[in-house]
């Protein structure tokens, strides 16, 4: 007979609606690792969305990851850039398009499970050097959604105006972002302002971590940029 106390075993983990997502991240993470929780559980990979305490949280799907194994024939896309609403992969939520060169420009056409294009994402080659690319957003009957770092713009010395700005507030990463923006040092993911009509409607970290702060943006397009990859 046992007398140490037994384990509570964890409820499932429900998967959540995509449409209505704001902050999302890809991952096969299901159960992170916490102060509670001494070992991270693992899933699907999937476009997930936090829930739960802090001790206990996890990392709810909203969108599952397509494979070699289950991608559709004839589809027009990577089976990593296939997202379906169910695990076993029967209801086709979104794909992206291989991407066509235009002007310098890179397209990738985003499509709905019945073949219709929800909106382009465009990867567009920076102006000057030292900086990197930027990207844009075309989503019919919307604004135009631009994102870039906010070290794209300006001239050097409206940059370091923005940057003694930075240091004055305390934000003392600010030199992180100007090097992963254009410099030889990376020491982190790249973070970019998505902006339309001069509104912030978005933001990313890196190509995995995305908050979407406007309900009109399609959360397919936010998807797709994670799955494209801020490369």
């Amino acid at each position: 007979m046992g007398f140490g106390r037994q384990k509570a075993q964890e409820p499932p983990v429900e998967p959540v609606a995509w449409a209505g997502v704001q902050k999302f991240v890809v991952s096969a993470v299901e159960r992170p690792e916490t102060v509670a929780r001494k070992r991270a559980v693992w899933g699907r990979k999937a476009v997930r969305v936090a829930r739960g305490s802090k001790d206990w949280r996890v990392l709810a799907p909203c969108a599952y990851l397509g494979s070699a194994e289950v991608h559709p024939p004839g589809l027009p896309s990577r089976p990593e850039q296939t997202l379906f609403e169910d695990p076993g992969a029967r209801h086709l939520l979104c794909y992206v398009e291989p991407a066509v060169q235009a002007g310098g420009e890179r397209r990738h056409v985003v499509r709905d499970g019945a073949g219709q294009a929800v909106g382009t994402l465009v990867r567009v080659p920076p102006k000057r050097r030292p900086f990197k690319h930027s990207w844009r957003i075309e989503q019919p009957g919307r604004p135009e959604i631009v994102g870039r770092s906010e070290w794209a713009g300006g001239d050097a010395k409206e940059i370091t105006g923005r940057l003694v700005g930075k240091l004055i507030g305390g934000v003392l990463d600010a030199v992180g972002d100007l090097g992963a923006d254009g410099g030889d040092q990376r020491s982190r993911a790249r973070a970019l302002e998505w902006r339309a009509e001069d509104r912030i409607v978005m933001v990313s970290e890196g190509s995995e971590q995305v908050t979407v702060r406007a309900g009109w943006v399609d959360r397919r397009l936010a998807f797709a940029f994670a799955l494209v990859g801020d490369d």
